[in-house]
């Protein structure tokens, strides 16, 4: 489907990590020999479950964005010991060395059929101020006309302001005839945060589950999210 510029295009935001990139392993057992550590990248892999699993109960407890945390446990459960310095480190180094850097090529190849088929779209992430420069550093920002980062924002999902500021920048002021769909993985800050600006959603990727309203979307795969894009006629 090819859309007409104006009020009818639709518009699609995405959230940055875990949804259009992800913790890069390789990269993270790279920055750790930095600091005389030899962790397997398969040790961290076997790790990645539990790590999340504390990373999704501390958001439902509403801890927020809990980055140490989730990193924290992930060494240590990579059997790194005394993971604390090593962890701050990271989290200094994150500004410029940002850890979510691997491309989730599945869900890419969405933004790139929305892009051609005339959609206007954008970035909508809670990041840590610098989502530009790595996006464009891992060549990922030219897809993205609109790239909007909390971290330079100051304000964060789920605050419906941060919704209505990208639909400014899109140059959309939200017309009745076009409610704007926002993909993500986060059901606190995404979903609810999409909701509550009256704007549909996909809830995307290992969390995803089944929602009893017919503006959510569930979605586990990147062809899961293009089946609901084209039911809301988006595709």
């Amino acid at each position: 489907m090819r859309y007409n510029a104006g009020i009818s295009q639709p518009v699609i935001t995405f959230d940055a990590g875990q949804t259009l990139i992800e913790l890069d392993l390789d990269f993270l057992a790279t920055r750790l020999g930095e600091r005389g550590l030899s962790v397997e990248v398969a040790a961290l892999s076997a790790a990645m479950p539990a790590a999340w699993a504390h990373y999704d109960a501390l958001v439902a407890q509403g801890t927020g964005h809990p980055w140490r945390d989730f990193m924290a446990h992930l060494l240590q459960g990579a059997a790194v010991p005394e993971p604390t310095p090593h962890v701050e480190w990271l989290w200094e180094q994150q500004p410029t060395r940002n850890l979510f850097r691997r491309p989730i090529p599945p869900m890419l190849a969405v933004a790139q059929e929305l892009a051609a088929a005339g959609a206007r779209i954008a970035v909508l992430s809670n990041s840590e101020g610098r989502l530009v420069e790595l996006l464009t550093e891992i060549a990922i920002a030219p897809m993205f006309p609109v790239i909007v980062d909390s971290g330079r924002l100051g304000i964060e999902k789920p605050d419906p302001r941060i919704f209505a500021h990208t639909l400014r920048e899109l140059g959309s002021a939200g017309p009745p005839d076009v409610i704007p769909i926002h993909i993500g993985d986060s059901w606190s800050a995404d979903i609810v945060g999409a909701r509550r600006s009256g704007w549909r959603a996909i809830w995307y990727g290992r969390n995803a589950d089944a929602v009893h309203d017919p503006e959510i979307a569930s979605a586990h795969s990147a062809d899961d999210v293009r089946a609901a894009l084209r039911r809301w006629g988006a595709l």
